[in-house]
């Protein structure tokens, strides 16, 4: 059974809460990308007693990033769940030190899978 940490980002007021997901509502996870939007319905999640404000019954969650079991970032542009050591100029999982420096580095695919601990997710109205 999967365990989540999830980072919820309210953009109009830029406060973010973490909580913690399991059950059916992580099982629902599985298998999304990053950019895939959720209702928060859909996930039992009551947004109005978390962040003590009135929100929009139709209020949506975009998923925007994540990390692995090890602290290994999800990057959009890497293709399924798998984990994979690519030459990075920029971009999560990677910040160069000079300018048009390179590096392999180890990211996690734009996937979700019971490997993921933490996601992040933006809301969208």
């Amino acid at each position: 059974m999967a365990t989540f940490k999830l980072v919820i980002s309210d953009p109009k007021s830029g406060i973010a809460k973490q909580i913690e997901i399991t059950g059916d509502a992580a099982e629902k996870l599985i298998g999304k990308k990053i950019g895939d939007q959720i209702p928060v319905k859909e996930l039992g999640i009551n947004l109005n007693e978390l962040f003590g404000k009135e929100f929009p019954e139709d209020v949506k969650m975009e998923i925007r990033g994540g990390t692995d079991k090890d602290g290994f970032p999800m990057r959009p542009d890497v293709h399924g769940p798998r984990r994979v050591r690519i030459l990075l100029s920029k971009g999560p999982g990677f910040r160069p030190r000079e300018k048009g420096e390179r590096r392999k580095k180890t990211v996690r695919g734009n996937t979700i899978s019971p490997e993921i601990v933490q996601v992040n997710v933006k809301l969208v109205y």
